[in-house]
């Protein structure tokens, strides 16, 4: 029973803190209206959340990009009526006010790609840095059964031991002719 009073109480402290024009449980909520400020709810955002990103593939964010001031609240009162009135300066300070960049600057190149190269490129070489040394100071020499007359000795060993002759290496020896089949 009290925890009950104490959530209807906090839930009551809640709503009273929230804006009258704010979508309770779609956009808004209590930590992203802290982060968004004064910014206006216009829609209904990438994945339901109230914030301002520059996205080809979602070109309409939820708030706008400045927050009001009494310039930009002279424009919208201006807007709403005839556009004809507005100066092209205008409608860009309008557009401004609601988008940081184009759709055109936001397509633009920027140049990251060749970060992203030089560091790849970085860790490669160290890549293989770490590989030589590894190779000289680590890594002993290899045994003596990797030179090219004892692996010679070896496949003579398993043909003479006839070593898997139903499928494997001696399968395509010809014992009768002492040579390799074709």
């Amino acid at each position: 029973m009290a925890l009950r009073l104490i959530n209807n109480a906090l839930r009551r402290q809640l709503a009273a803190q929230l804006p009258r024009n704010a979508q309770v449980g779609s956009v808004a909520s209590i930590h992203t209206l802290d982060k968004i400020g004064k910014r206006e709810i216009v829609g209904f955002g990438w994945n339901g959340t109230a914030c301002y990103a520059d996205r080809v593939d979602y070109p309409m964010p939820a708030v706008r990009f400045r927050e009001p001031n009494n310039e930009i609240n002279a424009l919208r009162t201006k807007e709403q009526g005839d556009w004809k009135k507005l100066s092209p300066q205008e409608i860009k300070a309008l557009y401004r006010a609601s988008f940081c960049q184009t759709i055109a600057e936001v397509q633009a190149s920027t140049g990251e790609w060749k970060m992203h190269l030089g560091v790849g490129l970085i860790f490669t070489a160290a890549a293989i840095w770490i590989a030589v040394l590894m190779n000289l100071f680590v890594y002993d020499e290899l045994p003596i059964t990797f030179d090219e007359e004892h692996q010679k000795a070896q496949l003579k060993r398993m043909i003479d031991l006839e070593i898997n002759p139903v499928t494997g290496l001696t399968s395509k020896w010809d014992y009768e002719n002492n040579k390799w089949k074709n």
